[in-house]
């Protein structure tokens, strides 16, 4: 016989691990089941660090973040472990106007730095003009983040994969490779594999995800190092950025959308020297306080959507949050409860309507 729970949740990274601590926190019976291992090579959602800022060219994110940090707070007073780790973030560029503006409209604190006011500041990053000055910006520490929050769900199952998905209209049945589940509601966090398992349920229209596999390398301070290094985000040209790992001196530079077409399952460690060359010369040109050549690299996952803005959204019994397009892990606690109010129908806390499937027609 089918076991048979409140809720169950397929995937373990972040957006599934916050899905089922908000859910437990309503008093579901909820069980969050992946195929691998919290925080594994091939997780979109592993590595120590990510950054949390305020900044985006639409107060609606901007707005949102600002809640997001608010939950996160609380994790951090619930599990006595400290995720957000407050740091100065410049965000300079072509873009940079658009972001100024949003904050402003948002009521988030933001200070325009002339570039020789930011040098002097800041003399680790060249901004090559104007800089906006973000205060409430922090580096994330994201393998504490993922353990805080898979230590408040009470049933995680890892080395559990999920085969398919079926709905009734009155119940799920979720089929396994240790059996059937059924559930009142079932939430999909499988990232890039969301859009297979959700394929052959009614109703639901075709996800319009692609994941690419990323690079970013890690550097050291410059032989003369200087003043810590802040946070940094180019708006517009090559999309780089750059954040301190906490505890290690060293300092991580990525591309955003720089990497190439992957699939699902995406795993392979391996440098693109392609990336690496193109890292290194945006640390050569714009990080004097870091030597450019990489002391190790990283790939990563992105799931990504056609406009960037993620997939949040629900049909019959089945809830769905994926497509985060590299940007979504400071937005973790708020996806958990977003979902939980899915799946629960309780609307504390919905998603905006700009997450729906339906946008893409």
């Amino acid at each position: 016989m089918p076991q048979h729970r409140d809720d169950v949740v397929v995937g373990a990274g972040l957006l599934g691990l916050a899905a089922g601590r908000a859910l437990a926190a309503r008093g579901r019976d909820v069980l969050v089941l992946d195929q691998a291992t919290v925080g594994h090579q091939g997780a979109g959602s592993k590595g120590g660090c990510r950054i949390f800022r305020l900044g985006y060219p639409d107060p609606e994110y901007v707005r949102a973040a600002r809640r997001a940090a608010e939950l996160w707070r609380q994790l951090e007073q619930e599990s006595g472990r400290q995720i957000l780790i407050s740091t100065p973030q410049l965000s300079f560029g072509a873009g940079l106007a658009d972001v100024q503006l949003a904050m402003q409209q948002a009521g988030a604190p933001c200070q325009l730095m002339a570039e020789r006011e930011a040098a002097e500041r800041f003399p680790g990053v060249r901004t090559g003009g104007p800089a906006v000055l973000e205060p409430e910006s922090c580096v994330t520490a994201a393998d504490t983040a993922l353990a805080a929050l898979a230590a408040a769900v009470p049933d995680l199952r890892t080395g559990v994969r999920v085969t398919a998905l079926a709905d009734d209209g009155r119940r799920v049945t979720v089929h396994t490779t240790e059996g059937d589940i059924t559930a009142r509601s079932a939430v999909v966090c499988a990232g890039p594999s969301s859009r297979a398992l959700l394929a052959g349920l009614p109703g639901w229209p075709a996800i319009p995800t692609t994941p690419t596999l990323e690079q970013v390398a890690y550097l050291r301070p410059a032989a003369a190092a200087g003043p810590a290094m802040p946070i940094f985000i180019r708006h517009g040209g090559d999309e780089s950025y750059g954040l301190p790992v906490p505890g290690t001196g060293q300092y991580k530079v990525g591309v955003h959308h720089g990497g190439p077409p992957a699939g699902p399952d995406a795993n392979d460690q391996r440098p693109d020297q392609a990336l690496v060359d193109q890292i290194t010369a945006i640390a050569a040109a714009s990080l004097p306080g870091c030597d450019p050549a990489p002391v190790s690299t990283e790939r990563c996952v992105y799931d990504n959507t056609p406009d960037e803005d993620f997939v949040i959204d629900q049909v019959g019994n089945v809830a769905v949050a994926c497509g985060t397009s590299g940007h979504g892990f400071k937005f973790g606690p708020l996806f958990g409860e977003w979902l939980a109010s899915l799946a629960t129908g309780d609307h504390a806390e919905l998603p905006p309507g700009r997450f729906k499937l339906s946008r893409f027609g």
